[in-house]
């Protein structure tokens, strides 16, 4: 099938091992990605969601959005190369690129000027033990129907959990942003 490039995945996590994927984890920096391939992306969000600031205990102030700008170099490769970006629900990083929000349970809307498409889907649907609302942005891939609506997960909220298991992403939902990454035309003959 057609080769993928994995960006900002954990090391020897899901996208490792598979034949058709190009896994960039933190020992290559993502942000340098220069093609071929479609793209799925998984740019780091602590500095985008609704914890951005560390918290109320948090010893040093954070900026919003300070993520070196991964956000923006995945959202520059997705464009370019087509794909799938994953963030979570509520993520600030639509509002400050300029992407509309996706509805709570409504299928894929138009997300920019440039073509982008963005959804809201829960990842309890795909197998993660909690529901984890999640926002999806897709470039130039076809977009398939979602399983819409509230997932019935463990009722866990994605905070309460322990961390090494929060940011797990479910086999069946890495399947599903490695097959609409798969839906878009590389930019170059596949020898």
């Amino acid at each position: 099938g057609t080769m993928i490039a994995a960006l900002y995945v954990e090391t020897d996590g899901a996208y490792f091992g598979l034949p058709n994927v190009e896994p960039w984890d933190v020992t290559r920096d993502a942000r340098q990605y220069a093609g071929p391939w479609p793209v799925v992306a998984h740019p780091p969000c602590k500095r985008w969601g609704r914890y951005w600031s560390g918290g109320p205990s948090a010893k040093v102030r954070r900026k919003l959005g300070d993520d070196g700008g991964c956000f923006a170099a995945a959202l520059a490769s997705v464009r370019r190369f087509g794909g799938v970006i994953e963030h979570p629900e509520a993520s600030h990083a639509w509002l400050h690129h300029g992407l509309n929000k996706p509805p709570r349970f409504g299928g894929w809307v138009v997300a920019d000027w440039f073509g982008g498409w963005t959804c809201c889907v829960e990842q309890g649907h795909y197998g993660h033990m909690a529901r984890k609302a999640t926002w999806l942005y897709a470039f130039g891939c076809e977009l398939p129907t979602l399983i819409g609506g509230q997932s019935a997960g463990s009722g866990v909220e994605v905070e309460l959990m322990p961390k090494a298991l929060r940011h797990v992403t479910p086999i069946a939902f890495r399947d599903l942003l490695i097959s609409i990454a798969s839906t878009s035309n590389p930019k170059v003959d596949s020898l």
